[in-house]
């Protein structure tokens, strides 16, 4: 059973993605205001959105390693701190390279915070809490991208761009403040010397193949350019594991991949990730460059991703101790490609309600989903090799994530080619993304039945704790 302190480290962690969340997505609708401000162009302050999903996407892979360096509850109050330090820099900076530079700034601490933190969370639950408590996790992060545009243009419309980093200081003040009170690390260990090598490789491919996805997505950009450096890219990943998988001590460790249920909820949460991504980006254009909606309307209706996302949370660990993984894990795949592609048959003159139920059904399918596949990747995973599936699963979740707004980009620009209405084009963007969830759902179906079953909860069954050397103090250790 879940205790108050485990909870309260769960929804702690769960604060922090939201705001790392948030940030990577909040600055695109304060871009026009941001430029005049600035004295630039809007295209311009698109760095300032890459930058930050760019170091996130380098710096995550040394979490595990300075976890086990420094300790964990040292790197995650670091973390909190400078991520929130950083936030002040942004909304004092008065030039795109001072802006740019504590986007940087703030993509380290996020890279640190969330990974090291859900750390904490899997390294004192039992198994069979498991599911439980990555609920708890999983709906904040998802709620960030949803609520952006329109707490964004709120802020920009009523107040000035410096609000939407200045909100990340009372935020970030009290997680700093639980998390001291929380969160105690217990003894640490010398770790062996860092992977130099893998840090080149991988750092550098995984840092040309998000500026590729940033490139694509710019309207401007041409197919040349990113093509090639996406080309690059995956040559120094693949450099990259081949290195990882013949050193003695990897940056990241990708054995953990002969756990079989780890890989499902990498490779198939991965590519659920990407889809799920896309949809607050594809949405909302939409609505108003389609339907002609407003963006407050657009905003509000995509809300309704929210409300789904609630709506199916109370019963998420009852669903997975009745059914099970598979199961679920088919609904929720097929269910989100077919809410995905259903987008399709969406427009101006469909009936708001009809928009609205599908969104929310949409929004229900990916809750489930992603609660799923952030159980299953940990459920068989051996105590001792958690620090090391969670820099890869972290990895891999905050790739998938930067590539989702390239990914609908591409298909968006196949559907402009293949159809000359903006209608069309954005149908088979709708269709594309709905073949690409049906990917995971083929991954599911090859699962065993008994997939998971660690941490489904069983009458009479006693729960498993998973032993770890970070701990949660109670009140009187709290200092």
């Amino acid at each position: 059973m879940v205790d108050t302190r485990q909870r309260a480290t769960a929804l702690l962690v769960a604060g922090c993605f939201f705001m790392e969340m948030l940030d990577g997505t909040i600055v695109a609708t304060a871009a026009p205001q941001m430029a005049a401000s600035l004295a630039t162009t809007p295209t311009s302050v698109g760095l300032v959105i890459t930058v930050y999903l760019l170091t996130l996407a380098v710096l995550i892979p040394l979490s595990g390693w300075l976890t086990a360096r420094y300790g964990a509850r040292r790197i995650f109050l670091s973390a909190i701190a400078l991520f929130t330090l950083a936030s002040v820099g942004c909304a004092l900076s008065g030039s795109l390279g001072v802006l740019v530079a504590m986007r940087v700034a703030q993509g380290a601490g996020g890279a640190m915070m969330v990974p090291v933190g859900r750390l904490l969370v899997l390294g004192t639950t039992a198994r069979t809490d498991l599911p439980r408590i990555m609920a708890y996790i999983v709906w904040p992060g998802l709620l960030a991208p949803v609520v952006a545009p329109l707490l964004g243009g709120v802020l920009t419309t009523y107040a000035t761009w410096h609000w939407i980093f200045l909100v990340n200081i009372p935020l970030g003040a009290l997680a700093f403040a639980f998390a001291r009170r929380l969160v105690t690390a217990g003894p640490t260990t010398a770790p062996p010397p860092l992977d130099l090598p893998g840090v080149l490789l991988g750092c550098t491919g995984l840092a040309a193949l998000t500026w590729a996805a940033h490139l694509v997505a710019e309207p401007d950009s041409g197919w040349v350019t990113p093509a090639a450096l996406a080309a690059l890219a995956l040559l120094v990943l693949a450099a990259a594991g081949r290195h990882l998988l013949r050193t003695a001590h990897p940056l990241v460790n990708l054995r953990t991949l002969d756990v079989v249920t780890f890989r499902a909820g990498v490779s198939g949460g991965s590519l659920f990730w990407i889809v799920v991504g896309s949809m607050p980006f594809l949405l909302p254009l939409l609505f108003q460059e389609v339907f002609g909606w407003s963006a407050v309307k657009s905003g509000a209706v995509v809300l309704f991703v929210f409300v789904g996302n609630i709506g199916i949370k109370p019963a998420t660990t009852p669903l997975l101790n009745r059914f099970g993984f598979r199961p679920l894990l088919l609904v929720s795949t097929v269910g989100l490609a077919l809410a995905v592609a259903g987008c399709a048959l969406l427009g101006a003159t469909t009936p708001l309600p009809v928009t609205a139920a599908l969104v929310m059904l949409g929004g229900a399918a990916r809750s489930l989903g992603l609660t799923c596949y952030s159980t299953i990747a940990f459920s068989d995973m051996a105590p001792e090799r958690l620090r090391d599936a969670n820099a890869l699963s972290a990895t891999a979740n905050q790739l998938a994530g930067g590539l989702a707004v390239a990914v609908a980009t591409v298909a968006l620009r196949l559907g402009g080619a293949l159809f000359d209405t903006p209608s069309g084009a954005y149908a088979t963007a709708f269709c594309l993304l709905g073949a690409v969830c049906l990917a995971p759902a083929v991954g599911a179906l090859r699962l065993r039945g008994d997939a998971g079953d660690a941490v489904r909860t069983r009458p009479g069954r006693p729960s498993r704790p998973a032993s770890s050397n970070v701990t949660v103090s109670d009140s009187r250790k709290s200092e």
